[in-house]
């Protein structure tokens, strides 16, 4: 039996996921420090989880009421082969009714208060 809030899982390979998830709650880059301390504050009444899984992949946040996914990319995103992988990543998640947002680690470190405006229109705009 899978507990509530954690049905976004693939049940295949959920105990795999849930290992990673945590070893990443450990090891979160600095971008990604930096913006859990800004969400977990809760985006008035909105509450991220992060490294959460859904099917196969680890979001690095999510709003799950909202259906909103937040990643944070390293510079290794700028790659064509990841670029090709993260769409394949966001089309899945759009596929399961998410919105991805992505930011990068700079945008992140260089302006969170931007970050979290962009976030809280998103979030906004899903109440519409």
């Amino acid at each position: 039996m899978v507990k509530k809030g954690y049905e976004t899982a693939s049940h295949e390979i959920y105990d795999l996921l849930k290992k990673n998830a945590k070893s990443n709650r450990l090891e979160m880059t600095e971008s990604e420090k930096v913006l859990w301390n800004a969400l977990r504050e809760n985006i008035q009444g909105y509450r991220f989880r992060r490294q959460h899984a859904i099917g196969q992949y680890i979001a690095d946040f999510v709003c799950l009421p909202a259906r909103l996914v937040i990643e944070v990319d390293g510079g290794y995103h700028h790659s064509p082969e990841q670029q090709d992988k993260d769409n394949i990543r966001t089309d899945y998640l759009e596929g399961k009714r998410f919105h991805v947002v992505r930011f990068s680690n700079e945008e992140v470190k260089a302006n969170i208060k931007g970050v979290i405006q962009i976030i809280k229109d998103e979030l906004f705009q899903q109440e519409e």
